[in-house]
């Protein structure tokens, strides 16, 4: 029996967008695939609110998060990290060498404003990075007054993961002044694990221009450059069912309307919270809290391992708690094509099981 996914993702995706990644190969040097790849980078351009270029791997969301990390830090990188992921961008900066310091909040509390400008006043940081959307810890960033203050400090690259949250609630990427916005198909997006979307900025094109070892495949001026001289084409084979199936997805998003569709994330999002201030409790800040996925604190004890294999048995799937917070947390994720309604399902589902 299938599940149906409610976990911070891979998300349920719609049997018509799964059909799309079986359309027949084209050549990935063909004028169709230049078409193709043009086609989804204006419509992204929508989605993110930005007028720069747009970038597409055949990676996962790390993938350009690492590529960002590398290709755009040349003095020092200042990671922020609200849980596990935004810690991730720190080992990736790590691994590859790249002059990096983590500053760290505690788990539930988002990054703010005046953190960051107390780090970046200290003028040791040319890049900095924010995630919007932390799925460990169900925070999301007070991202537009921490713009405000990357604003003050215009040598810095502002890179900003929004692989769980764009798609999901409106960031609007040039507004905010952020220079490499980070997504991936699997999560708000409603399309299978695989593919990597960011947008890239001059000001981060003439930085990378200035970094001398910026890798190979992750190379984001490379990936720039290229599309540029070759019309929409990549270094290397992308994966075409990916894009096919994005293409047709986009559309579906912009037929519905992207204020409907950020108003839809929100209801959602309000239903699972209301329940679970009824029966456990929020695990995030409350005045920090995400629109794509809810962490509730295990404040009732249940076993949460037994609650998802009877959950399973009905056909449902939700998430334990991250590392550090299994069996203290479970998370509800409400993004991508999810409907209202489904969630209603859900709860109804887990009081049944509960009572």
């Amino acid at each position: 029996m299938h599940k149906k996914l409610f976990i911070p993702g891979p998300v349920e995706v719609r049997p018509d967008v799964l059909a799309k990644m079986a359309t027949p190969m084209i050549g990935h040097r063909s004028k169709d695939a230049s078409a193709l790849q043009r086609r989804i980078s204006d419509k992204i351009r929508q989605l993110f609110y930005t007028d720069e270029a747009i970038l597409l791997s055949t990676s996962s969301g790390s993938g350009l998060m690492e590529g960002a990390v590398r290709s755009c830090t040349l003095q020092r990188a200042a990671v922020f990290s609200v849980g596990a992921f935004g810690k991730r961008w720190w080992e990736m900066a790590d691994a590859n060498n790249v002059p990096a310091d983590l500053f760290e909040v505690e788990w539930g509390q988002p990054t703010l404003p005046e953190q960051v400008d107390a780090v970046l006043a200290t003028d040791r940081y040319d890049l900095i990075t924010i995630t919007h959307n932390e799925t460990s810890t169900g925070i999301m960033n007070p991202v537009e007054s921490i713009a405000a203050v990357v604003k003050k400090y215009p040598k810095v690259v502002f890179c900003m993961d929004a692989v769980s949250s764009m798609g999901g609630t409106k960031i609007e990427v040039d507004k905010l002044g952020v220079d490499v916005c980070i997504t991936s198909t699997q999560k708000a997006l409603g399309l299978p694990p695989g593919l990597a979307i960011c947008s890239f900025s001059r000001k981060a094109v003439a930085r990378a221009q200035q970094v001398p070892h910026r890798g190979y495949y992750l190379d984001l001026l490379s990936l720039y450059e290229y599309i540029q001289q070759k019309d929409y084409q990549y270094p290397s084979t992308p994966s075409l069912p990916h894009m096919f199936a994005l293409d047709y997805q986009l559309d579906r998003i912009l037929e519905e309307g992207l204020e409907a569709r950020f108003a839809r994330h929100a209801d959602m999002a309000e239903y699972v919270r209301a329940w679970a201030r009824r029966r456990f409790a929020i695990f995030a800040h409350r005045d920090h809290l995400s629109n794509t996925l809810t962490t509730i604190s295990n404040t009732a004890g249940i076993d949460v391992a037994a609650l998802n294999k009877a959950l399973g048995e009905r056909g449902y799937q939700i998430s334990n708690g991250y590392g550090k917070m299994k069996d203290k947390t479970f998370r509800i994720a409400h993004m991508a094509d999810c409907t209202l309604d489904e969630i209603k399902d859900l709860i109804g589902t887990i009081d049944d099981i509960l009572k």
